[in-house]
């Protein structure tokens, strides 16, 4: 009797498991229990994990040089089109830490600082910031395009250019042309034109931030966390021609909001760029054992208008488009005729790859991506690679332009790249695993009633099973 309760007990228990299990996984009750728990503990305040990685990121970020050396300069201002060999990478650890930092409006937002400072790295390195590299003066071509339409400063400023052997190429040290050096042209003319006469690509870019950043701390909407708000007191940004293009979207790239899905996009603001972009999935990854999607730009967020109509208001002056994959960023470079594209011109209109040799651009090596775990939205391995060129052309009564082809000239690309340290790894790895075993909790209810039902089966069947007689047991044929 006891055995046949137990043998029911175990039955009515398998179903009530399988009901309930199942009933579990089909409303994902442990995953909403995780990822709700998740999006009130990722918020940008005093004393959590979340603010203390925002303030100062453990991982170590990288950025490295890469220059085009041209090697026929002669032949390009008779014409041909440039021989470029690239040099590098030069390396520097990057220290990015958020200072000055102070919660606004009931912390909701926090404002911030980013100073970057840059450590040169000889050992990552492939040179010394002494190697010697050829490429356009950018300060040249600056100030000829600024005085193209005035005729009287412009053939001062060209007689001054003869007199001084000043062309539009010429040779620097890697490191002056990073960091800033005296420009002859600049020093010749500071005095007639209000202009700094030195100049360098990250030229006050050491040691010092890029603006005053107002970013929400995702007490009020898990999706906004690390959103910035304002940077240098706007909400948008003045240098495009649509709203959409002057709208500043998403974090600085650092961070992003928790529980991520494969279906939305991650936006971006760079203030290199001068405006947002956005990232999509791509793949799932592993980093350091820790799950990830892959996210990574599509080619339409550079596309030409007539490819992706929403870039219509980066084309400056308006209507003026240079093609897909280019951004004309002179607007915000104090008029100088920088374009950037990713490395090699990759995702670019293969007119501006034929157009320099030497470019050879492919996904693995000139794609910007984003790898992060979804759970919690911290970033695992990063990889921002930008191009930077140089719009160059005849300009009428400017001899040192010669003979040139319109071209968009390379300088050089750069890869900031990070990769998440093993300690935070493995206690993201933790989290994570904790979070798989409470999700799956359905599924271990779900298989504890599989085999309950199995031993109710096997039991019922056992009894089901008439006893034999002693008639039966007897051998039919007796010896």
């Amino acid at each position: 009797m006891l055995r046949s309760c137990c043998v029911y007990g175990a039955g009515i228990l398998c179903v009530l498991l399988l009901i309930a299990g199942i009933a579990m996984a089909l409303t994902q009750v442990f995953q909403k229990l995780i990822n709700n728990t998740i999006k009130e503990q990722v918020v940008l305040e005093n004393g959590t994990e979340a603010f203390s990685v925002f303030q100062n990121p453990p991982p170590p970020v990288y950025m490295q040089f890469y220059f085009f050396n041209l090697t026929n300069p002669a032949e390009v201002l008779n014409g041909d089109r440039p021989a470029v060999l690239q040099i590098g990478p030069y390396t520097y650890r990057e220290y990015r830490p958020k200072e000055e930092v102070k919660f606004l409006d009931n912390g909701t937002r926090v404002e911030a600082f980013n100073p970057k400072t840059y450590v040169f790295q000889p050992n990552m390195s492939r040179g010394s910031e002494d190697d010697i590299v050829r490429t356009v003066d950018i300060p040249v071509v600056t100030v000829m395009e600024k005085f193209k339409d005035t005729f009287s400063v412009k053939r001062i400023i060209s007689d001054l250019m003869i007199a001084n052997g000043i062309g539009i190429f010429r040779t620097f040290r890697v490191g002056d042309l990073l960091w800033g050096y005296e420009d002859p042209l600049l020093k010749i003319i500071k005095h007639v034109v209000e202009m700094d006469d030195h100049f360098g690509l990250f030229y006050k870019k050491n040691a010092t931030d890029d603006g005053d950043y107002i970013f929400f701390t995702g007490k009020q909407n898990y999706q906004d966390f690390a959103r910035i708000d304002e940077w240098n007191g706007q909400s948008t940004l003045n240098w495009w021609s649509t709203e959409g293009c002057n709208r500043i979207n998403g974090t600085d790239g650092a961070s992003f909001h928790p529980v991520i899905t494969k279906t939305e996009k991650l936006y971006i603001f760079s203030s290199d760029l001068c405006r947002s972009i956005y990232a999509q999935y791509e793949s799932d990854v592993s980093v350091r054992g820790v799950p990830g999607f892959r996210f990574v730009p599509p080619s339409e967020v550079f596309a030409n208008r007539t490819i992706n109509p929403d870039n219509a208001g980066f084309c400056v002056p308006a209507g003026n488009c240079l093609g897909s994959g280019l951004l004309n960023v002179s607007v915000c470079k104090e008029g100088a005729p920088i374009i950037m594209s990713s490395p090699h011109f990759y995702q670019a209109d293969d007119k501006f790859v034929q157009d320099v040799f030497g470019m050879n651009p492919n996904k693995e090596e000139h794609e910007t991506v984003i790898d992060v775990n979804p759970l919690t939205g911290m970033l695992l391995r990063g990889a921002k690679r930008v191009q930077v060129n140089v719009y160059l052309h005849q300009i009428q009564g400017f001899s040192q332009t010669g003979k040139i082809q319109t071209l968009v000239f390379p300088v050089m690309y750069l890869n900031e790249s990070v990769l998440i340290d093993e300690e935070s790894a493995k206690k993201l790895y933790a989290v994570v695993n904790e979070a798989n075993v409470i999700i799956n909790i359905p599924f271990i209810v779900i298989s504890v009633g599989i085999l309950l039902g199995v031993i109710f089966i096997v039991f019922m069947c056992r009894q089901q099973t008439p006893p034999s007689t002693e008639a039966e047991r007897q051998p039919l044929i007796s010896s």
